[in-house]
């Protein structure tokens, strides 16, 4: 994944404001954990919470594939962490390495990007399983910079217990 972080447009369509903040947050979280060490990835925060850097890239994962691939794609697929559908699963990062954990994210994140780009228009819908609604390409585009950003706020605290590092 890439760590290069492009600002938004200021002045953009729709559809390029939407793909931009949504890059825009995934490169955050990639940012938060460059330089450091499996074993720094995998420090996990104050009990009793479980939550790591690697966790959330975990996590992440998840959600990408959840919402893009399986609620708008249609695809019938597992999570990547759990058969069971069990999304905290995720989180328990003990014994992941970096690759596995930032190789299955990117993938998604490269699914996702693709089924966004392939669809004709942000009203393109999917089924969410959960309560059986319709939901637009564009609100999952919506859910997924909340996610993030919630996600990045956790982050920041993540890193900063590990090595000091604020504001990135």
């Amino acid at each position: 994944m890439t760590t290069d972080r492009i600002s938004p447009f200021s002045i953009a369509g729709e559809r390029e404001t939407l793909r931009a903040f949504l890059d825009f947050h995934r490169a955050t979280l990639a940012m938060k954990c460059e330089g450091l060490t499996d074993e720094d990835l995998r420090k996990q925060s104050m009990p009793p919470s479980t939550l790591s850097l690697l966790g959330l890239v975990r996590h992440m994962a998840e959600v990408e594939r959840a919402w893009f691939r399986r609620v708008i794609n249609g695809e019938d697929i597992p999570l990547v962490w759990s058969d069971e559908g069990d999304f905290q699963a995720a989180y328990d990062a003990s014994s992941t390495t970096r690759s596995q954990a930032f190789d299955a994210w990117q993938a998604e994140v490269e699914h996702a990007r693709r089924i966004e780009a392939d669809a004709e228009s942000l009203d393109v819908t999917g089924v969410w399983a959960r309560t059986g609604e319709d939901v637009s390409l564009r609100v999952v585009m919506l859910h997924m910079m909340h996610e993030y950003a919630r996600h990045n706020g956790h982050a920041d605290f993540l890193r900063e217990a590990i090595d000091g590092t604020v504001g990135v």
